[in-house]
């Protein structure tokens, strides 16, 4: 029987999660002088109402430790699963996949580890992904194939209420690990409709997942999936939260989607 882990850093719907029986590693985010394991004690709402701290509080995000996965390799072999593929966010931009290639040294089992190539909800696309073609029946190398073919057909872009990237408000995407300037809006709102423009291009039909951070941002998120749903390119779409590893580096009032090519 085939595991799968992947990071708390991928934003994974719980729904998924459960589906799947996915094991998520938190990653550890510090908020002042307090260290919290994403989604175990720290939830998405709860975060951004410590950022609204006056003053605000420093905020970071640092990768799980070999010994935090260790423990989620264990969970699945004690659920029988004899392979194990984990999925995780790109090694330019975390040390999680380091970690988890440390603690997967010492299993008794196949462990094949994934680099996505991107960051949050598009490292859940890439588990989604081998997670379907698991329970369809597909072996250790076809769904490591499956997610690893994918992730470079992934594409993101996103706006954050609090630009200092230049004139204007930066429409920005991770490419390649590196976050580049898309474009620029003179509104969020006219944000919004280049980001569902650049969405668009990306392919004929699209799965696509839409970010909400936290609560006063819900009103753009919506905008934003009315936009995308009017370009006629997406024929599958999920809302997702932005939580605390992402949230750390976004800040408040940030919207995004990822999108990539629908089977």
């Amino acid at each position: 029987m085939i595991g799968i882990c992947t990071d708390s850093n991928s934003q994974l719907l719980q729904t998924l999660a459960e589906r799947h029986a996915i094991e998520v590693v938190p990653m550890t985010v510090t908020v002042g002088d307090h260290e919290y394991l994403e989604g175990v004690d720290l939830d998405t709402d709860d975060f951004y109402e410590l950022l609204r701290l006056d003053p605000q509080p420093s905020v970071s995000a640092s990768q799980p430790s070999p010994g935090q996965f260790a423990a989620a390799y264990e969970s699945l072999l004690q659920r029988g699963c004899d392979e194990i593929v984990s999925i995780h966010v790109t090694g330019s931009m975390s040390g999680a996949l380091n970690s988890a290639r440390l603690a997967a040294r010492s299993l008794p089992v196949p462990v094949r580890l994934v680099d996505s190539g991107t960051a949050s909800f598009g490292v859940t696309l890439c588990v989604w992904a081998a997670a379907d073609a698991v329970a369809r029946g597909a072996t250790l190398d076809e769904a490591v194939r499956v997610a690893e073919s994918l992730a470079p057909n992934i594409g993101m872009v996103f706006m954050r209420d609090a630009p200092d990237e230049g004139p204007g408000i930066p429409v920005l995407s991770l490419v390649a690990g590196h976050i580049e300037v898309m474009s620029h809006a003179t509104t969020m709102l006219d944000g919004i409709g280049k980001m569902a423009s650049i969405a668009a291009k990306w392919g004929p039909r699209l799965k696509v997942g839409v970010g909400l951070a936290d609560r006063s941002s819900e009103p753009l998120t919506e905008a934003l999936e009315v936009a995308l749903s009017r370009t006629g390119s997406v024929v599958e779409m999920v809302r997702y939260r932005i939580g605390p590893s992402i949230g750390a580096y976004t800040g408040i009032g940030a919207v995004g989607c990822f999108m990539c090519p629908a089977d």
